[in-house]
């Protein structure tokens, strides 16, 4: 039983064949370890759902995820810092090889770690008051879990640089015309909006859905 991560199917009618992600560590939704393995457990198993025809990630009406939890990071020695390095590249991993349309519907702000979450999904809704930063280096460390990489491909490698090397926040208007988001909506209406992304998708075959994203995500060459 995964204590921060849960997966939520169907659940009122509207929902039917669309099945939730949902992050809860508040306040901030801040990744560890044991995040990481829930996270990747959780895209486990919506990737065998014969009932699930799309996926919504979900950190709550809040907060997507503000990042990585640097204290903990801190108390890692170099060991345990590569082990951890490598349960985040899984995470990261298993949520975009999900087999079915993903889309991240964003709250309050998408930091680090946590932005590279979002751009694992194969869509982004956001409020119109979203914060969004690559921010790792504001804590001395570069991006992880292939946040670099995965960035660079969303808005092109030199913008990556800027806002990598830079760390500054970005608003959502800004997210919108870098092509960091592709919807921005008010910010009580984040999970609906996201949840009409997903049910355009629901009335085709999972099967042939799944064959569909691996034909695009081969050309578009994933981390």
């Amino acid at each position: 039983m995964n204590e921060f991560v849960s997966v939520v199917i169907g659940a009122v009618p509207e929902q039917a064949g669309v099945a939730t992600l949902l992050l809860s560590r508040p306040p901030t939704n801040a990744l560890t370890r044991q995040i990481y393995r829930e996270i990747s457990s959780a895209a486990a198993e919506l990737a065998e759902r014969a009932d699930v025809a799309a996926v919504i990630l979900f950190g709550g009406h809040e907060i997507f995820c503000a990042g990585d939890d640097v204290p903990e990071l801190r108390t890692l020695d170099v060991e345990e810092e590569a082990a951890a390095d490598h349960a985040l590249q899984r995470c990261i991993e298993a949520v975009a090889a999900i087999p079915k349309p993903t889309v991240a519907a964003i709250t309050g702000y998408a930091l680090g770690s946590g932005l590279t979450l979002a751009l694992a999904a194969d869509w982004r809704v956001s409020g119109d008051n979203v914060k969004f930063g690559s921010t790792e280096i504001l804590a001395g460390l570069a991006p992880r879990g292939g946040g670099g990489t995965r960035l660079a491909g969303a808005i092109g490698p030199s913008k990556a640089k800027e806002l990598v090397f830079s760390g500054r926040f970005v608003g959502a208007e800004e997210a919108l015309g870098l092509g960091l988001i592709d919807e921005m909506v008010a910010p009580d209406h984040v999970f609906d909006a996201a949840l009409a992304w997903a049910r355009r998708f629901v009335d085709h075959p999972v099967d042939v859905l799944a064959a569909a994203k691996a034909a695009v995500d081969r050309v578009v060459d994933r981390p």
